[in-house]
Order: C-alpha cells, then structure tokens, then sequence
C-alpha cells in the first residue's frame, strides 16, 4: 500500500481535524435539540406528577381537617347550643354562614392563588392547641373556642402559605364575633350599659312632662319604678347589630373606610336606639298601662328599636356616599 508523502500529510491533518470538528458541533447542537425537545416533551409528565402530589397534599389536608373536626366536636357543639339557648348571642349563628358565604364567592380568586406552604404556621398550631388544652382543662371556653380560628390560621400558613392567609384573613376576623364574650368581660360592659340607658331616660322624660327619680338603674315614676335590667341593658342589640354591620358594609360597600366607619357607628346607633326603648317605655307606663312594660309590648318594642336601628345604618351609609359622590363631582 502506497502512503501519502509526508508533505501530504501535514497538509490534509488540519482539513480533516476541522471537519471533525464541525461535524462534532453540528451533532452537539443536533444532540442540545433533541434533549431540549425531550425535555419539554417530559414536563406534562412532570405536571402529571406534581398533580398527584397535589392529590397527596389534599388528602393530607382531608385527613388533618377530620381530626380537627373529631378534636373540636364537643367544644363547637356546646357553642351552637349557647348561641340557641342564650339571645345575648343568638347572632353567632350568622357568623359561620357570612365567612363561609364569603369563600364560597372568592373561590376562584383563592383558587388562582398558588400554594406556598410554610413551616411558620407550625408555631401557631401548636399555640392554638395549648390554647385548647388550657381551656378545657381550665374551664375557660373563651379560650377553647378562640383556639379554633387560631387553628384554623396556622393550618392555612403551613399548607398553604401566607398569601393565602391574606385572603381569607376577612372571614377568620369576623369568625372572632361568633365567640361569646367571658362572664366577667360581659359583666363589666353590660353594667354600664344599663347605667347609661337609665340616665338618658332620666334626663329625657321630665322633658316629656314625667317626674323621674334615679336609684342607680332603677328609675322611680309616679306609676311605678321601671329597672333597667341586664336584658335591657343594650347589649343584645349592641352585639347583633355591630355584626349585621360588618355584613352590610363587606356586601354593599367596597371602601374599607366606609366599611369601618359603619361598624364602629353601629355602636352609638344601638347605645342611643335602647335608650330611646327605655324612655318610650316610661311613657308608655306612666300615661297609658304600667303591665304594658312587660309582655308583648315590651318584646316587640325590642325588636322594632332594632329596625330603627338598621334602617339609621342605612341612611347614614346613603349619607357617606352622597357626600362621596359630591366631593368627586366638585373636585
């Protein structure tokens, strides 16, 4: 066999070294392609896997959210039936309804929200059982039941992250008016309540031509002597009617400073509507029938000052957006 002068050799060596190099770079990219091209084929697999994690993750979720229920059966049971037996709290069966109302119509917000579990809503947990384990061993429901929504935030934090927490941050603060007040706390606001209410009516009546003297909460009129007692204090209607306001504001106002301004007026509203209560009752005793301040009289004197009540919520929310709408016309 004939071999090529060595001349030749060093001739064709870098022609040949150059054609191995391109056609190495031409198979790299073909190769870069189709891995490339494989890749993206593969991530639907991939979804498909994150997506049967999800299912693993739900049912995790399913499966906590069971216990939670078997943990706090006896402790929800027993304040469903306060808020049936006792009517200074009969409103707490609106509160559950209006924050699962409220999710139920931000579901597809909150489901466009992408989960970002955090191990800070572990912390929370575990306070919102040491809540409960005091609570019940300590005798104190507040606590117990406050426990719940505390839970409730922590589990929402380690499964599904903070940015969910945020949005349903509205439904788990007004979860908080579905919890009786304390004893003690309920105590110290009902007193002054009726202090205030016998007040009013005894600076208002002798303006409507009856004699009035005041002993505390009891107020002397020549018929008879009217006490202002616990159930006539204001508080029912103080706490229905703050939370009736929270409603109308979320449903019929978009503002949040209008929306606060209608929850924190609902209290003067309710304070100054049961004082009005009392002082129609005092005249109703003294120029009509005293057994007219109990019964059916007095029942649906109570209910028609709640109405009142609400309609002045109304009319002072017509009133703030009358005069927003005017202040944007004139600037």
């Amino acid at each position: 066999m004939q071999t090529a002068p060595f001349w030749g050799k060093k001739r064709l060596r870098p022609v040949l070294q150059l054609q191995y190099r391109l056609r190495s770079t031409i198979f790299q990219d073909s190769l870069y392609n189709c891995v490339s091209n494989l890749a993206q084929a593969v991530m639907p697999e991939r979804s498909t896997g994150s997506f049967f994690g999800e299912k693993w993750a739900n049912w995790r979720i399913a499966v906590v959210l069971l216990l939670v229920a078997w943990l706090y059966a006896p402790i929800v049971a027993r304040l469903a039936q306060q808020w049936w037996s006792d009517p200074n709290f009969s409103h707490g069966f609106f509160v559950p309804a209006f924050s699962a109302f409220v999710l139920w119509q931000d579901r597809f917000r909150l489901a466009a929200i992408s989960r970002k579990p955090s191990s800070w809503g572990l912390p929370l947990i575990l306070l919102a059982l040491a809540m409960l384990v005091l609570g019940v061993f300590g005798a104190e429901l507040f606590l117990s039941r406050l426990s719940l929504i505390a839970l409730a935030a922590g589990l929402v934090i380690f499964f599904l992250g903070w940015q969910m927490l945020r949005a349903v941050l509205f439904p788990l603060l007004f979860s908080i008016l579905m919890v009786p007040i304390p004893a003690i706390v309920f105590g110290q606001i009902t007193f002054p309540l009726q202090i205030l209410a016998s007040k009013l009516a005894a600076w208002s009546l002798p303006l409507c031509g009856v004699p009035v003297l005041r002993e505390g909460n009891v107020i002397n009129l020549p018929a008879m002597p009217l006490e202002v007692a616990e159930a006539c204090s204001g508080i029912r209607s103080l706490l229905s009617l703050t939370t009736l306001a929270i409603m109308y504001g979320y449903l019929m106002e978009k503002r949040v400073g209008v929306r606060t301004i209608l929850a924190l007026a609902s209290i003067p509203i309710a304070v100054a509507a049961n004082g009005f209560r009392i002082i129609g009752t005092g005249l109703l005793v003294q120029y009509w029938d005293p057994d007219k301040a109990e019964g059916f009289f007095h029942a649906f004197s109570g209910w028609l000052i709640f109405v009142v009540s609400l309609f002045l919520l109304f009319m002072l929310h017509q009133a703030l957006k009358f005069m927003t709408e005017r202040n944007e016309v004139s600037a």
